[in-house]
């Protein structure tokens, strides 16, 4: 009888699911058309502040949908803390491919890295051109964007596992997050990200309907000042979130993310 009820609410309910996801993607399509057009014409300063800005407000107007059909449950109130404080490195845990859309839509300030292939792509790249997103085509420009960036007041959004956790178990974490924030003099905020779904989890398809409503809620932990060799403290942050998401149990959040306010500072 439960499976029956669960196969039901699936069927009704992955229209509605597929009908959002079309949504964000004509969204998307739209804002790139139009920072094709915008790209030429502003100055680059204004130009990523309009890019940011835009492609923020598009996923704040997702979820926000998403959350009023019943699709989404979200807690992202943490995030109001770093939104416009400039020149600081955001790091976070992936278990999703929409934890990038979270994450952006809260915080109009920052840049994610992405991959060159993709900045040069005609239309899906025009957007991310426009907000001066940084791309990868080398480990050193890669690394000189994102400095310049974060010294002009930007903010650096990296998940440093570089692909999705899987099985509740991080991936090492790749080594740069520390250098670009040791040469920025730039603070390094974690934030945790909970959610009870797989969906578009490591392995699970994207239009296999999940378990429903989706939550996901943010939870800030400790900040950390580039104060050492960067190897090393690229080790003191992994560890830091492997005992707090793999040796803590289920739900359990670091005491610096039970409210809203900046978290206290490691060195």
């Amino acid at each position: 009888m439960m499976r029956a009820y669960r196969l039901a609410k699936a069927v009704l309910l992955a229209p509605v699911l597929y009908v959002l996801l079309l949504g964000l993607g004509l969204m998307s399509l739209a804002w790139n058309l139009v920072a094709m057009l915008l790209y030429p014409l502003l100055p680059p300063a204004p130009g990523r502040t309009v890019g940011r800005a835009g492609i923020a407000y598009g996923y704040r107007l997702f979820w926000a949908v998403a959350s009023a059909v019943g699709m989404m449950r979200i807690d992202a109130r943490c995030l109001r803390a770093l939104k416009d404080e400039p020149g600081l490195v955001i790091v976070a845990n992936h278990p999703t491919m929409l934890d990038a859309l979270l994450l952006v839509a809260h915080l109009p300030r920052s840049a994610c890295i992405m991959k060159a292939s993709l900045m040069r792509n005609v239309f899906l790249g025009a957007g991310a051109r426009l907000a001066r997103y940084i791309r990868n085509d080398s480990a050193r420009t890669m690394v000189r964007l994102a400095v310049d960036d974060l010294r002009s007041g930007g903010q650096l959004v990296v998940f440093p596992e570089g692909t999705r956790t899987e099985g509740g178990t991080l991936n090492p974490f790749r080594p740069g997050v520390t250098l670009i924030a040791r040469r920025a003099a730039a603070p390094i905020q974690t934030v945790f990200i909970d959610t009870d779904s797989p969906y578009l989890g490591k392995g699970w398809p994207i239009w296999r309907v999940p378990p429903l409503p989706i939550v996901f809620r943010m939870r800030l932990g400790e900040r950390f000042m580039p104060t050492e060799g960067s190897d090393a403290m690229l080790t003191k942050i992994e560890n830091y979130y492997r005992h707090h998401m793999e040796a803590a149990p289920r739900g359990t959040a670091p005491e610096a993310c039970q409210n809203n306010h900046r978290a206290p500072t490691w060195s």
